[in-house]
């Protein structure tokens, strides 16, 4: 049994150097840049608040609070300078107008926060009424009612009592020592202040006439306080205050509060202490030891798991990273070369529309790619919630074609949507941003490898179950990657980062959303016969009527109106022309475009124009954005139809948008093709263009 006690002896040992070590300290480069650079960092002392802050025999000044700041110091490796002051409205004054930079003992109070930074107090000491000997009242607050209280001017107490009781007859004097010896020679009635400050002055300036009566249920609590533009400062003190630990500050406490110390173990509490430790050690010792053994095994286990884990978590994440440089400079190469070609002067009309074209196509590209990587980090580092909601797949499917149909178009391959269900088998509760995300993956994919031919969009439910296959006549894939990709489609989605190799990083993010919504995608493929991906997942079908059904109710409503009123609500004038110029170009529509330059304006002129009829909102504007504007405007008119258009498109803020009440969303930069089909939701076709455009 000793031998089995005598093994776990490092272990407490260890475990009591551990727990006596101060917290650790690491500045900033900033932070260390201005403690080097700057050597007049000034703290205000003063001095006349013993023992916490005095000036002692030696004509020094000592306390308490002198070696909390010392300790500080010693912490950062930095010496302050500091400012003795007389007067405390004084040092007050300067530290609010930053002639000095922190206050080495203060208390926090409503008045004081307004330009002052206040840290954890150091210690809480009771607040005591003094009153002379002969006095027979002074033993709660209520009875001062009628009495004359002298406090210091400018105090936390002071503040606090005129607040809390305003009918007080309360003056003030210059400091603790001038009004407790007014009182102890009858000029005032009674005086509050802690109560080691009150038990000091009275055996040291013998002010035998006083006496201290019960609290009165305020506190003492001193601390330092910064002035609050110094922030980096203020980051400093923080990070030193918090490396301090509880020992030391009862170090520092306990080496003013008590003058003669009895060691500890000079005293019975100790060795009975002790005897219980020993005798609980052997009682524990042998029950906990097999027990630890077992632990120790365990975890062991359990390391060498998670080291396996880590080394190939760690070389999946290097080749996912590897690959999107390669991802990145296609697109990107297209868009420097064919840019450079743009300045010859001998370029045709045809050649210069030819490249432009192409441009933009690489930039579209190049967006996209950039989105799918914001989306792989999100997958990464967050989890999300199933949100479902009635949505129609013949609005999804249409969308989509519209989408990719021209990129199709370029490359002779023809859209066809094969969707044999009803309509109210098309109405489905599903997680529309996850299934987007799936389909133009596999959309995206299939347009990238079929240089001609078509592209299928089939729609089938069998059981409880809804098939969506994606099928071209592209290039089809070999038999290696096609196992490799079957493989990876069938694991668990983090080991799919960086195994596509060619297939880029949409497949990876279809993986993943199809997981989220309890789907699963399969692949069949044929070399030059093309592909076919298959999204299987659960069928839930509603009977309610769909949101297009509320649309076209709304359709109905415009369809009486020669002229729609759009107001964009944009503070960029580039992203302002190019929306107006989207919306010009629609021959199909007549509309009057209203401006807002930011959130406050767009809630003002829907407030003021019943006509509006629909909102371009921007998400990101000065003074009031756009998701504080649609909350606004939807209480107000909450059948206007509100679309949001931001640079975010990643599916956190499309729902943050929506929840917003925002009826739909397009990314920027705008596509025509995109924001066309959401149009034609709101407005009725007809042909007669008379476009107007009105400032606000």
């Amino acid at each position: 049994m000793l031998k089995k006690l005598l093994c776990l002896f490092p272990f407490f040992l260890l475990l009591s150097v551990v727990c006596s070590c101060s917290k650790s300290l690491t500045l900033s480069d900033l932070e260390e840049k201005l403690l080097q650079q700057n050597d007049s960092i000034t703290v205000a002392i003063y001095p006349y608040y013993p023992p916490y802050q005095f000036v002692n025999e030696q004509n020094e000044i000592d306390g308490i609070f002198i070696d909390y700041l010392k300790l500080i110091e010693q912490k950062i490796g930095y010496k302050f300078k500091t400012k003795r002051y007389e007067d405390w409205p004084k040092l007050l004054k300067d530290v609010k107008d930053n002639k000095v930079q922190c206050i080495l003992e203060i208390q926090k109070t409503e008045g004081r926060k307004s330009y002052l930074k206040f840290y954890t107090p150091l210690f809480i000491s009771p607040h005591v009424i003094v009153t002379r000997n002969e006095a027979s009242f002074g033993n709660d607050i209520k009875s001062l009612n009628d009495k004359t209280i002298v406090l210091p001017e400018d105090y936390a107490i002071t503040e606090n009592l005129k607040n809390t009781y305003p009918d007080f007859n309360i003056v003030t004097d210059k400091d603790e020592l001038t009004c407790l010896s007014k009182l102890n020679s009858g000029e005032y009635d009674a005086y509050i202040g802690p109560k080691a400050l009150v038990s000091y002055y009275v055996r040291l300036k013998r002010l035998d006439n006083l006496k201290m009566n019960s609290g009165i249920g305020l506190d003492y609590k001193p601390g330092l306080a910064v002035n609050k533009t110094n922030t980096v400062l203020d980051g400093i003190l923080s990070k030193a205050l918090s490396s301090i630990t509880k020992k030391e500050k009862e170090s520092i406490l306990n080496s003013w509060y008590y003058s003669n110390v009895i060691p500890f173990y000079q005293t019975p509490k100790f060795w009975i202490l002790i005897s219980l430790i020993i005798l609980l050690l052997f009682i524990v010792v042998v029950s906990f030891n097999s027990y630890l053994k077992f632990k120790i095994k365990q975890k062991a286990e359990e390391l060498i798991i998670a080291r396996d884990i880590a080394e190939e978590s760690n070389r999946l994440k290097t080749n996912f990273i590897n690959n999107i440089p390669q991802e990145i400079r296609t697109p990107m190469n297209g868009i420097v070369g064919l840019s450079e070609f743009l300045d010859d002067e001998n370029l045709s009309s045809e050649e210069r529309q030819k490249y432009t074209q192409m441009i933009i196509g690489n930039s579209k590209e190049l967006l996209s790619i950039i989105d799918n990587i914001l989306e792989i980090s999100q997958l990464q580092t967050k989890r999300f919630t199933l949100r479902l909601v009635e949505i129609n797949l013949k609005d999804v499917f249409r969308t989509l074609v519209s989408y990719y149909d021209a990129k199709a178009e370029e490359k002779n391959t023809k859209f066809y949507i094969k969707n044999n269900l009803t309509h109210t088998e098309n109405l489905v509760l599903m997680d529309r941003p996850k299934l987007n995300k799936i389909l133009n993956a596999l959309v995206d994919n299939a347009v990238k490898y079929t240089n001609h031919g078509s592209i299928d969009i089939l729609c089938k439910v069998i059981g409880d179950f809804l098939f969506i296959s994606i099928k071209d006549t592209g290039i089809g894939i070999n038999e290696k990657n096609k196992n490799k990709i079957k493989k990876s489609l069938a694991s668990d989605w983090k080991n799919t980062i960086g195994e596509y190799e060619g297939m880029g990083l949409g497949l990876t993010i279809a993986k993943k959303n199809s997981d989220f919504i309890g789907g699963q995608i399969t692949l069949t493929s044929e070399k030059n016969e093309g592909s076919t991906f298959t999204l299987k997942v659960p069928y839930n079908p509603t009977a309610s009527i769909a949101k297009t059904g509320n649309i076209s109710n709304k359709d109905k409503s415009y369809s009486k109106k020669e002229k729609h009123i759009i107001l964009i609500a944009e503070d960029g004038e580039t992203n302002f022309l190019f929306l107006k110029t989207i919306l010009t170009k629609m021959n199909d529509y007549d509309f009057t475009i209203y401006r807002a330059k930011n959130g406050q304006e767009a809630v003002t002129i829907c407030q003021e124009n019943e006509n509006i009829d629909l909102v371009l909102m921007d998400i990101k504007m000065p003074i009031m954005d756009g998701y504080d504007a649609t909350s606004y405007i939807k209480k107000m008119r909450p059948n206007l139809p509100v679309i949001a258009q931001t640079a975010y498109s990643i599916e956190e803020d499309v729902q943050k948008a929506l929840d917003a009440g925002c009826d739909d969303f397009v990314s920027k930069p705008v596509d025509r093709k995109v924001l066309k089909p959401i149009l034609n939701k709101y407005f009725r076709v007809f042909k007669n263009k008379n476009m107007t455009t009105n400032s606000k």
